[in-house]
């Protein structure tokens, strides 16, 4: 597989949520490719460890629903970096259930991770990139951000939000010289991925090789998509090739949503 190359990159910094595993291990594995010096910012510190010691990056402890958080790991990235100017706002959660069976945690949870991770997450950092003068935002939003997805309303509800969120922001701080932007993945193999593969079959009454048929069935380009499919993308949002553009939410689904 070739990827891109992106010169102008090589020295930045970059903070990369949800960093451990998923599209976000492959956006830090990008990102390093460019020589861009990463701080890998995840919830579960075991394996942010493993993978910052593989891709040769810092490992920071992080809960995005938690504004305190947020703030003090920044705050270490900007210690340990010195400083950042790229924020890639990778963490989020799923869960899958029927509309009208959704329990209020389930409502939440997904919500909290998100919607709030993407608020907090953008704000702490836009702020120092203003103060800057310099910064690109790329948020992961979804394919469910661009059409409604049955079983997950909760979550399509909350990937429609940092859309809506991603579009105001860019237009506030495009004054400032920051771009914000958002990538929206189709159905990637993942982790969470093989988790909703597996409460899809339940709630569907269907096998998991069937969901998998399913998937690719509705994606043109006739294959389950890829991490790297993803970081790719989002690597180029960082860079000067898309200087021009801003509040997108650029789809990377194989053609299984086209406008």
């Amino acid at each position: 597989m070739t990827h891109p190359v992106f010169p102008e990159l090589e020295g930045r910094k970059a903070v990369v949520t949800g960093g451990a595993t998923g599209i976000g291990r492959a956006i830090v594995v990008a990102l390093r490719r460019q020589k861009v010096d990463v701080a890998l910012c995840d919830i579960n510190p075991e394996t942010a460890e493993k993978t910052a010691a593989e891709t040769g990056s810092v490992a920071i402890a992080i809960d995005v629903r938690k504004r305190a958080s947020v703030e003090a790991a920044f705050a270490e990235a900007e210690e340990k970096l010195g400083g950042f100017d790229m924020l890639f706002a990778n963490a989020g959660v799923s869960s899958m259930q029927h509309a009208l069976e959704l329990t209020d945690e389930e409502w939440d949870f997904n919500f909290d991770v998100n919607t709030r991770g993407i608020f907090l997450t953008n704000q702490t950092a836009g702020r120092r990139f203003k103060a800057n003068g310099r910064g690109v935002i790329v948020n992961t939003a979804s394919l469910a951000a661009k059409v409604g997805a049955p079983l997950l309303a909760h979550y399509s509800a909350s990937k429609f939000a940092v859309l809506g969120w991603t579009q105001a922001l860019a237009r506030e701080l495009a004054g400032d010289g920051i771009r914000v932007n958002a990538i929206c993945p189709g159905f990637v193999r993942t982790s969470m991925q093989e988790r909703e593969v597996e409460w899809e079959a339940s709630l569907r009454g269907m096998t998991p090789e069937e969901v998998i048929a399913d998937y690719v069935s509705q994606t043109p380009l006739g294959r389950i998509e890829t991490p790297e499919d993803v970081a790719d993308v989002a690597i180029f949002l960082a860079s000067n090739s898309a200087r021009f553009m801003t509040g997108q939410g650029v789809n990377v689904t194989g053609g299984v949503y086209m406008t």
